[in-house]
């Protein structure tokens, strides 16, 4: 929810609601929303792992698999993560869908940081 400029509700689009939809899809860690614990996306679980391809692999069919469940007005077209070579703690998960009622491609790029390991 947000205000428009005179103080009122301000409503958004439905591509705007869809694309809102996906991040906080994404956003959410399983058990964060009480009364849906089950909501969400399990990529939090890696938040300590090392981004390799293995870990990649892992992030990408977690968004995959909640975004097809949570998410029916779309169709996932790919799920991509690409490590950031200068900073190996943070990777771009691109998610390529396209929009049911209009077929229309679309992508959003989701950024996902893990922490460090400790030396």
């Amino acid at each position: 929810m947000r205000l428009d400029a005179t103080g009122s509700i301000a409503l958004v689009s439905h591509d705007r609601e869809i694309e809102e939809s996906i991040r906080l899809i994404v956003g959410t860690a399983h058990g964060e929303r009480p009364m849906r614990p089950e909501y969400g996306c399990g990529i939090h679980d890696y938040v300590f792992a090392s981004i390799d391809s293995d870990t990649a692999g892992r992030i990408s069919s977690e968004v995959r698999s909640a975004l097809v469940r949570w998410e029916p007005r779309i169709k996932v077209e790919g799920v991509d993560v690409t490590v950031d070579p200068k900073d190996l703690t943070f990777a771009h998960i691109e998610i390529r869908y396209s929009v049911g009622d209009t077929n229309d491609p679309r992508n959003l790029v989701f950024p996902f940081y893990t922490l460090p390991a400790e030396e």
